[in-house]
């Protein structure tokens, strides 16, 4: 499995973040987990959060090992995302 993050901005902006390998597996599988849960509520809920930017569910399911590098680019699209546009996920 791969993701592509096609967000401008998004690749320029993971070469300053902590390296593959700074997190384990399972810290990151933990953390999207989390992540995923709270962008897929927004989502749902277009009357609070902008559809602009929650456009789409993110199909994510914990117990399917994507396996490192898919877990290390969805988190870090996370943090990406919250700070380009001011989110707080967390």
């Amino acid at each position: 499995m791969q993701v592509i993050i096609i967000e401008p901005g998004f690749n320029s902006w993971l070469v300053t973040q902590p390296p593959r390998g700074f997190y384990s597996q399972s810290t990151l599988e933990l953390r999207n987990d989390f992540y995923v849960r709270e962008y897929n509520l927004r989502v749902n809920n277009s009357i609070n959060y902008s559809p602009d930017l929650y456009v789409w569910r993110i199909d994510y399911d914990r117990n399917v090992d994507y396996g490192y590098e898919v877990n290390y680019l969805l988190y870090n699209y996370f943090l990406f995302f919250e700070k380009r546009y001011g989110q707080k996920l967390r």
